[in-house]
């Protein structure tokens, strides 16, 4: 079918034949004649590579050129800046783009005057609860990774917030879009959607086990040379002596950082002149951006034309790593499963080089086949490999057999609904009665019925769930205590806060309860909260963490009995969460920081990001309710955005200002930007480096140029940009 045929209008056709698409591919053709062009539901379930992100965008334009507005979902930040800049590029049609990932308090109307808003399913769901206006005006709705229902974590907030939008918008137009989804025919039949299943690639998808130094497809053999000991990295130099890349995943950080270090050096051998050169200007970004230690390595690695990816890489670190590897500079990236969830990267060759993940309950356990397939279906760049390979690794013909059949000849997995549970209800019950969807019991569960668990299960259950749900919000102050459904004024703020309100109630009887509100005892109660994300404690944490409780005690709301075991060593990761915050904003360096705690600069801004969200949700919940805490609150909500002082808040607010640089200005005697403003540059170039500092004088409205002198002698201090500040990311 080619795009010149297409019921668009001529201004979209020539966007794409100008770009170079002048056909559709076949599974893009059938959704195509089963109605995407006349406003169908649809759901396709197509590989990775087969052309998903266009049936959006042909869905999308046809219908903003009749009058309409799209929304597209993403489950990450990281898809959702991809898709964003990809639909920038319809500017030139007069498309308007906007995005919406950020607080979850905010309506973001001004975003309204936009064609297309690409959000996460939280952020989507948190846009319902804050009743924004141009929601009611989408016509177009996408739900990509819409296998992801099946997430215990994520699934209940997208298949509730499609349940509002369709509610909300009868006829607008549903496309759901995976590559993995076993039983499609039951989600399309729930989203009320004409179905496209297709194993059709652009690239042919080789999958295969390695076993005794032979890679083996279903209905090919190729000998893998042995250049090294390990047969992973002897399969990378394989594809890269060919001009591919290669994709490696593994079960931890601590195995993909092993591996990328492993391979450097006989990656390294297979690089040109010119790839030296910008993998050296890839590897000092890297260094200018974390002063940490596994910077250093992920530098080292780059250098050598390998990296490293997972989530315990600050998020300027992991676009480095993309960004090199989507140049052909990086030749190979060692990953966690992170890489596999969306993101627009893929390789000649896809090495599953462990196919097991811990457990804490089980140990290690044999992954999903659909987390295969996610991995899998990376192998094979369009226009650029002749074809994709997917790699096992066997060790013996009993698990070179197991292999083949569980996950090479295997079928992805039925995906159910996670929606009916007290923990996954009782958040969307509150919303979903703030919101004025429902008004009685039967109102609610008439709604509840559009839901896909109501669809799979038929409502089995689900009314006792709702009740225990009622009751509880009942309890806790956030419904009125009648037959009709009705939040109260703490009920409505806890929903428009997006929090979970067993965490609100825990946030406010800690409030009412606590002898004294220090800011360890502020600190551990926000950890206390289910919707705090908590570090692991690891054997050599317990004396420590235990001999802080007992010299703190006074400090906590409530210590557990230790004598219930796992419940205080639960209490025991809240109060080592804490401590990360503590030291977090009273400045300690993120290199000790990491040392200390066992974990990666990533999980410290992560964890500090969700601390941030919930103090403030504390601050005013004491405002409402006239509790004490208010101010305290407010003020660390400031000192965990920034990790640091007080003192420093104005400096702070200075683009480019992290902790560390603020902290050299302010021990120099520049405590304000009045202070900057009457400042000799010169002086201020020599604490920040001559970029920084011209940066700085711009931002408060000076723009005296650094004199040269003091741009050379402060070369050396400026060999890093500094902290940045959780805004940044």
């Amino acid at each position: 079918m080619m795009i010149e045929s297409l019921d668009l209008p001529d201004e979209v056709k020539s966007f794409y034949l100008d770009s170079g698409i002048l056909e559709l591919y076949p599974p893009q053709a059938e959704a195509v004649e089963k109605g995407l062009l006349e406003g169908k539901n649809l759901l396709a379930a197509i590989p990775t590579a087969s052309g998903k992100t266009l049936l959006a965008e042909l869905a999308m334009l046809k219908s903003i050129r009749e009058g309409g507005k799209a929304l597209y979902i993403v489950p990450l930040r990281a898809l959702a800046s991809e898709k964003f800049s990809r639909f920038r590029e319809f500017s030139e049609l007069g498309i308007r783009v906007g995005i919406s990932t950020g607080d979850y308090d905010l309506n973001d109307e001004g975003l309204g005057i936009n064609d297309i808003i690409v959000a996460t399913s939280e952020k989507t769901d948190s846009l319902l609860r804050n009743g924004t206006a141009w929601m009611q005006e989408i016509s177009v709705v996408v739900a990509d990774e819409i296998h992801l229902i099946d997430s215990a974590e994520r699934g209940p907030t997208l298949e509730i917030t499609l349940a509002k939008l369709r509610k909300m918008n009868p006829s607008c137009q549903i496309l759901a879009l995976s590559a993995t989804v076993g039983n499609a025919d039951e989600l399309a039949a729930w989203l009320d959607a004409e179905l496209v299943v297709s194993e059709w690639r652009p690239t042919e998808l080789l999958e295969g086990v390695l076993f005794n130094r032979t890679f083996y497809c279903k209905d090919k053999e190729k000998p893998v040379a042995q250049s090294t000991k390990d047969e992973a990295v002897n399969l990378a130099l394989d594809t890269l002596r060919e001009g591919g890349q290669c994709l490696v995943f593994e079960s931890s950080r601590k195995n993909c950082m092993a591996f990328a270090k492993k391979a450097a050096s006989t990656v390294k051998k297979t690089l040109l002149a010119e790839d030296n050169e910008a993998l050296a200007g890839i590897a000092d970004e890297v260094l200018e951006n974390s002063e940490t230690d596994i910077a250093t390595v992920l530098a080292s690695c780059i250098r050598s034309g390998t990296a490293f990816h997972h989530a315990g890489l600050t998020t300027p670190l992991r676009e480095l790593v993309e960004d090199g590897f989507r140049k052909g500079r990086i030749r190979l990236i060692s990953s966690t499963p992170t890489l596999a969830a969306g993101l627009n990267l893929p390789a000649r060759r896809v090495i599953i080089r462990s196919y097991r993940r811990y457990s804490s309950e089980e140990g290690m356990q044999p992954i999903p086949v659909l987390e295969y397939k996610q991995m899998a279906g990376r192998a094979g760049r369009p226009r650029l490999d002749p074809y994709g390979e997917a790699v096992l690794l066997a060790r013996s013909y009993e698990e070179f057999v197991f292999l083949f059949e569980n996950y090479i000849e295997a079928e992805a997995e039925d995906i159910w609904s996670k929606l009916g549970t007290e923990n996954a209800l009782r958040t969307h019950v509150l919303s979903t009665i703030s919101n004025g969807f429902a008004r009685t019991k039967e109102e609610l569960m008439d709604f509840l019925e559009a839901t896909f668990f109501a669809f799979q299960y038929s409502n089995f259950g689900l009314s006792t769930v709702v009740e225990e749900c009622l009751g509880f919000l009942r309890q806790e102050g956030m419904l009125e205590n009648t037959d009709t459904l009705l939040s109260t004024s703490f009920g409505k703020l806890v929903s428009r806060l997006y929090i979970d309100p067993l965490s609100a109630a825990l946030i406010v009887k800690g409030l009412r309860e606590a002898k004294t509100l220090t800011e360890l005892t502020l600190l551990h109660l926000i950890c206390s909260t289910p919707d705090m994300r908590l570090l692991y404690m690891r054997r050599e944490d317990y004396q420590e963490v235990n001999d802080y409780v007992m010299t703190h005690a006074g400090e906590f709301v409530k210590i557990p009995s230790p004598f219930n075991i796992a419940e205080y060593e639960w209490f025991l990761g809240e109060v080592k969460t804490s401590l990360l915050l503590m030291e977090w904003i009273r400045e300690k360096p993120e290199n000790e920081l990491c040392s200390n705690f066992g974990i990666g600069e990533g999980d410290i801004h992560a964890i500090a990001d969700i601390s941030e969200w919930i103090m403030h949700v504390t601050s005013q919940f004491a405002r409402l309710l006239d509790l004490k805490g208010g101010k305290e609150a407010s003020e660390l909500e400031k000192r965990i955005h920034y990790g640091a002082g007080p003192e420093l808040t104005e400096l702070l607010d200075i683009r480019s200002i992290g902790r560390v640089r603020a902290r050299k200005l302010y021990e120099a005697g520049f405590r304000s930007t009045a202070d900057l403003a009457v400042a000799a540059p010169e002086k201020v170039a020599a604490l920040l480096g001559p970029k920084i500092s011209e940066r700085l004088f711009k931002q408060i409205g000076i723009r005296e140029a650094v004199p040269e002198a003091v741009e050379a002698e402060s070369l050396e201090k400026d060999s890093y940009m500094g902290q940045r500040t959780i805004n940044d990311y």
